[in-house]
């Protein structure tokens, strides 16, 4: 963590243009003042998560996120399917991320444009996505909010997982709490409100293999109510006019990492494991 906030910033970064938004803060295009290095500025203000009627968490998760985002940034980097995080800088305004560029698109634009993918397709990608998370995972952090959105497209085409404002620290053995991430793609245990582990990401990589390969969601809801109440039903369905090209053994993997019994759930390791990989295309990625 850099010192000095803004300020600070525009000494070593020179900053450009708007690319993105999200909830509480902005992307924009900057380089490195001294070698036109190019990469993605993501600041966050800090005083909309201090109002009154804001949650206390988010205040908390954007003060965090650099520190776990550097845990699995630190060289060797745990993946090289993470949007790495190259120098932070916070002060009492805001926090801003100096990141990775990724100008191939986002997962979520993808299959809007293109609808389900081929599966060997969707397999690669999915398999790239358990190789960003048994990183992370190794490293004792979960991202708690995996969905098509946070998974950008590099130059070279490769998937990179983005987007830590949720992101949590487990390396000590404490559980992990709170209601996180986007009601699609939240496993059952974080919507009951248990204490539960990093599998909750492994949960929402299924939730995107099942995207990926139908073009649906598995557990819909007209509310966020609504859909927090399919997640604990856990009723997981493969209606044959989406699935009907859908091998198996992809079947299978998808019933594996949305498993509501946590201790039968894949981890990401076992994602990535010889096993899955010889019967769905998941291939380990060096």
């Amino acid at each position: 963590m850099t010192g000095g906030g803004e300020e600070a910033l525009r000494r070593e970064y020179v900053i450009g243009d708007e690319i993105g938004r999200g909830r509480f803060g902005t992307v924009r295009r900057c380089h490195a003042a001294a070698t036109g290095a190019p990469f993605a500025l993501k600041s966050t203000p800090k005083a909309p998560l201090r109002a009154l009627e804001a949650d206390p968490l988010d205040l908390a998760l954007a003060e965090q996120e650099p520190k776990v985002h550097l845990l699995v940034s630190a060289p060797p980097p745990a993946s090289r399917h993470l949007v790495a995080l190259h120098a932070a800088f916070e002060d009492a305004d805001a926090v801003h991320l100096v990141l990775d560029l990724c100008e191939g698109g986002d997962l979520f634009s993808l299959v809007s444009a293109r609808g389900p993918l081929p599966e060997p397709e969707a397999a690669d990608l999915a398999a790239q996505l358990a190789d960003a998370l048994a990183g992370c995972h190794r490293r004792g952090a979960a991202h708690r909010d995996v969905k098509p959105d946070n998974l950008f497209f590099d130059a070279s085409g490769a998937l990179r997982l983005g987007d830590f404002g949720s992101a949590a620290w487990f390396g000590d053995g404490r559980p992990m709490t709170g209601l996180v991430g986007t009601p699609y793609y939240v496993a059952p245990e974080v919507v009951s409100g248990s204490d539960y582990t990093e599998k909750v990401d492994v949960w929402s990589a299924g939730v995107v293999l099942y995207v990926m390969l139908s073009g649906t969601v598995p557990f819909y809801g007209a509310t966020a109510g609504e859909i927090f109440e399919a997640v604990l039903r856990g009723n997981l369905r493969f209606p044959p006019r989406s699935f009907a090209g859908v091998s198996p053994e992809a079947k299978d993997l998808m019933r594996r990492m949305l498993c509501k019994d946590v201790s039968r759930r894949f981890s990401a390791e076992q994602v990535l494991s010889k096993k899955s990989s010889q019967a769905t295309g998941l291939v380990p990625i060096d």
